[in-house]
């Protein structure tokens, strides 16, 4: 197994270099990241507690794997790095399991108070003061017709302007 460094970039700002690889895997299958991560270890001269592979992504039935790896310059440093990224470059037998949210047992949802109950619970009295309040009429403007408060009343169709009626063309 082989592989060249395609791209290297330092990013002083996060105390990291970026690299990109290419690594040539004729005869086996696509490497794993604790393979990537050794060999980039060796390559760059780092501790290997300090190198993190971020990607592999291999093209269906090729032969090479391309790595994002991210090498960090102190161990302060490499504090960014997330915790799932942290957990993949363990091997498998180590790696914290995921916890699911469907295991835990969720609380029932309480069911809704009718509206009913609520009405109940206000006295008698304030109920009839609202009933009885005044209900304000509003004028109408002179000059229109006023409907009589019991019926329904009914929007006026909006106005329309005025446009020049269009000559019907005879049928043939």
């Amino acid at each position: 197994m082989s592989f060249e460094v395609v791209e290297e970039h330092t990013n002083s700002l996060l105390g990291r270099r970026e690299a990109k690889l290419v690594v040539h895997h004729e005869g086996a299958g696509t490497p794993d990241r604790l393979t990537v991560r050794k060999l980039a270890s060796e390559h760059f001269k780092a501790p290997v507690e300090r190198v993190f592979v971020k990607s592999i992504a291999t093209r269906t039935g090729g032969s090479s794997a391309t790595c994002m790896v991210e090498i960090y310059a102190d161990e302060k440093a490499a504090g960014i790095v997330p915790a799932y990224l942290k957990n993949r470059m363990l091997p498998k037998d180590q790696r914290v399991a995921k916890v699911k949210k469907e295991a835990e047992p969720k609380p029932a949802a309480p069911a809704p108070k009718p509206a009913a109950k609520k009405e109940e619970a206000k006295p008698s009295e304030k109920r009839e003061e609202t009933k009885a309040a005044p209900v304000k009429e509003a004028k109408a403007p002179a000059g229109k017709e006023t409907k009589p408060a019991g019926s329904k009343e009914e929007k006026p169709a909006p106005a329309k302007e005025a446009k020049p009626a269009k000559p019907e063309k005879p049928k043939t």
